[in-house]
């Protein structure tokens, strides 16, 4: 994978795409970059889901408004990831971001 001044950057991206496959590389769940983005990516994970549960819950608003906006939202938030990621940055996504201090691996 590339790497940016020691940075495994194209493990940072895997991150956003499946937070836990760089988990399963012995040399990148040891790296303190990869793990900060492996835990931006499991938040942004979780939103999405969450996101589409709650859309899904409630008639009519939720399919034609919270499902799609909160679908942009998530893809805004995908594409700010990993842009962080590959310039080397440790940059918490907006909004959720700051849930991701609670994970602990």
């Amino acid at each position: 994978m590339a790497k940016l001044e020691g940075k495994p950057v194209g493990w940072a991206v895997v991150a956003y795409i499946l937070f836990f496959v760089p988990l399963l590389v012995p040399d990148a769940k040891e790296n303190a970059f990869v793990k900060f983005h492996v835990k931006q990516g499991l938040v942004l994970f979780l939103f999405s889901v969450l996101i589409q549960v709650v859309g899904m819950m409630i008639p009519i608003i939720g399919w034609l408004i919270i499902v799609p906006l909160g679908g942009l939202a998530s893809l805004v938030l995908f594409i700010i990831g990993i842009m962080n990621a590959i310039n080397g940055k440790e940059v918490e996504l907006p909004l959720i971001g700051s849930f991701a201090k609670s994970f602990n691996f």
